[in-house]
């Protein structure tokens, strides 16, 4: 890419519900950027990614996602990452050069969108009460590479998405 890499580069990291799929394909809609998911990068490259767990185990997703990322880096646009994906030192560490915004979402909200189900993770008699506690265990660590902070939990995601937008073309 050219010298503004950087520039071209907004980063969305959160625990699993926040909205950044949904928030990063209009920020990048508003900019003229690509989007890239790279859970769905991984998942188009080497299968699902709970057979790439039962298979590999742990480590060797996370080694995957973080290749993932640091690709999408190098390329530049909005790039949404897995809600894991700030559990590994190396992808933090990517992160570091780059905006990242940590979309938050309220525990309440949460519920409302879980009740779709479709996260493994989250299976069993209380899905917000685990997904309460993925998110304690990993919010140290979206707060770390974070750039500025967004709450998701009752806006509209177009108004979240203008707000970040607006909060982007601020950095420059």
């Amino acid at each position: 890419m050219t010298n503004g890499a950087e520039q071209l580069t907004l980063v969305l990291v959160g625990p699993m519900a926040a909205g950044k799929t949904s928030i990063g394909r209009r920020v990048a809609r508003t900019l003229a950027l690509p989007f890239v998911d790279t859970d769905k990068r991984v998942v188009s490259e080497h299968g699902s990614i709970p057979s790439i767990f039962e298979a590999h185990g742990e480590p060797h997703f996370r080694a995957l996602e973080r290749s993932a990322v640091a690709r999408a880096l190098d390329d530049g646009g909005v790039i949404s990452l897995g809600g894991g994906a700030v559990t590994d030192p190396g992808t933090r560490e990517l992160l570091r050069e780059h905006p990242v915004v940590f979309l938050t979402v309220s525990p309440a909200a949460v519920a409302d969108r879980l009740a779709s189900g479709g996260r493994p993770l989250l299976d069993g008699d209380d899905p917000v009460a685990r997904w309460m506690q993925i998110f304690e265990e990993r919010r140290a660590w979206y707060d770390e590479v974070a750039s500025v902070t967004f709450d998701t939990s009752r806006r509209p995601m177009q108004r979240i998405a203008e707000d970040i937008v607006a909060w982007r073309r601020d950095q420059g």
